[in-house]
């Protein structure tokens, strides 16, 4: 019998730990065959050289896509997404797969979307039906009305794929792969690392010895010409509490040069004795590190989806997660200096008492593997509805 071939698309660094355990339950699956594409930031140094990370786990690249265009603005964007879309349709072509995984809400990801749609290859969505406040949701939607099949998150993306049309015999809640990682995280009570000795980073040396925080702030892409003034507010938060603080570097998005600006900025004329900057990690150590840390600070969606399984305290800075379901981890602020020090206080006094299950149980690649060969609708490379 001949495998069905399952081509996943990644375009950037944290769609990695979204889709890893679904790629190794796949690779494992005795009726599917693994294609990996990788694509966008995920190839770029600067953005934390996440191909080098996928291949260390022992995955095969079946292709690498050159994609984004310098610019880091809705213009570019745009261009980098045209680019995607024509690469990727080339990509598809000779992989010739059965289905193709395209991952969440990123801005590039509807190029994979285009891409397979437009060439009546059954598309197969992540992570469908959340809302967020900002150009993502579009994307996410957008990505939607194009899957074939939908294998979301949670109960209410489910209810929200459903009542935007889609089949619901074709729309499954797998739950997401990323919580697999933070439940193999939890169980392995064992994983030591020195994130300074094994990553480098730059700036001071950090005795985390009595408690530390995490950092990860993205630009919000539809007040992107803020992201500047927006990060100086939270870098200036945490110099002022001068608690130990591992600070990560922002996604390729539109205002994405003005966070890095000023964060290099900061960096230069402060000298902060309590940060450390990185560009990444791989997700198993990323996850330690936050479940040993004692809050989140920023607005990426691992506060509202690892961390609330995990339990670790996180404050939520501006709209870029805006709507997303939350758990009780999650403390909301506005760019405000001395609001997010106050957050910051009362989440760390809330730490070990903030775990719920809104985003699955841990068993999510299995799911999506098995959803991925049973289901009809890849096997007959159409569309059902």
């Amino acid at each position: 019998m001949n495998k069905r071939k399952i081509c996943a698309v990644i375009t950037a660094r944290p769609s990695y730990s979204r889709i890893k355990t679904a790629l190794k339950a796949i690779q494992e699956h005795p009726e599917l065959e693994l294609q990996l594409v990788v694509a966008g930031s995920a190839l770029l140094g600067r953005y934390g050289n996440a191909v080098n990370v996928i291949e260390k786990d022992g995955f095969k690249i079946d292709e690498k896509v050159f994609m984004v265009l310098e610019g880091e603005n809705p213009m570019a964007m745009a261009k980098t997404t045209g680019l995607g879309v024509m690469e990727l349709s080339n990509v598809f072509y000779n992989l010739k797969p059965d289905a193709v995984i395209t991952i969440a809400d990123r801005f590039e990801t509807i190029a994979t979307s285009i891409a397979a749609a437009y060439q009546n290859i059954p598309l197969v969505h992540i992570q469908g039906g959340e809302v967020t406040g900002n150009i993502d949701e579009k994307v996410r939607h957008a990505n939607t009305k194009l899957a074939d099949l939908h294998l979301v998150a949670s109960e209410d993306a489910k209810d929200r794929v459903v009542k935007l049309g889609e089949n619901p015999e074709y729309v499954i809640n797998t739950g997401c792969p990323s919580i697999d990682i933070a439940k193999e995280v939890l169980a392995n009570t064992n994983h030591n690392f020195n994130p300074i000795e094994k990553y480098g980073g730059v700036g001071a040396d950090l005795d985390i010895s009595n408690g530390y925080l995490v950092v990860m702030q993205h630009p919000e892409t539809n007040r992107y010409k803020s992201a500047r003034e927006d990060v100086l507010c939270t870098l200036k938060a945490i110099h002022e509490l001068n608690i130990p603080t591992f600070w990560f570097w922002p996604n390729v998005d539109a205002g994405s040069d003005g966070t890095s600006s000023g964060i290099r900025h900061f960096r230069e004329v402060n000298d902060p004795e309590n940060i450390r900057f990185f560009k990444n990690m791989e997700p198993s150590d990323f996850l330690h590190l936050l479940k040993n840390s004692d809050c989140l600070i920023g607005n990426s969606s691992v506060g509202i989806r690892e961390c609330s399984f995990i339990g670790v305290p996180t404050v939520n800075i501006g709209n870029r997660q805006n709507r997303r379901e939350r758990g009780k981890n999650v403390v909301d602020v506005d760019y405000d200096t001395e609001l997010i020090k106050k957050a910051i206080h009362e989440r760390i006094a809330q730490k070990g008492r903030l775990s719920e299950e809104i985003y699955g149980d841990g068993n999510s690649g299995k799911r999506i593997a098995e959803a991925l060969a049973n289901t009809k609708l890849i096997a007959y490379k159409t569309i059902m509805y």
